[in-house]
């Protein structure tokens, strides 16, 4: 159970991790900082794209847009530290 606990906050936190790159990303080619006709780069803000979309288009039903900011990026990482936390204190009381 140990290691099927620990696998799972593994996938949370690289989860974690592509929503905070694809943030960036997004920043990045709105303010032209980053060339998109690369083709690497573009590969990346794709998959980037596909991986967060469904999950922060959920978010975005519910969330206010509050003067042309998106906090969803914000909102998903909260939800997801919170969800590791909640694994660890549900089922793992003696490691945390």
């Amino acid at each position: 159970m140990k290691s099927v606990l620990i696998l799972l906050d593994n996938i949370i936190h690289l989860y974690l991790w592509v929503v905070i790159i694809s943030a960036v990303l997004s920043w990045l080619t709105a303010f032209n900082v980053i060339n998109t006709s690369n083709r690497f780069v573009y590969s990346v803000i794709q998959t980037c794209y596909r991986l967060t979309e469904p999950a922060l288009e959920q978010i975005r039903r519910f969330l206010p847009v509050m003067g042309g900011m998106d906090f969803s990026p914000v909102v998903l990482i909260l939800l997801l530290m919170f969800l590791r936390n909640l694994l660890f204190e549900l089922f793992a009381p003696g490691l945390f």
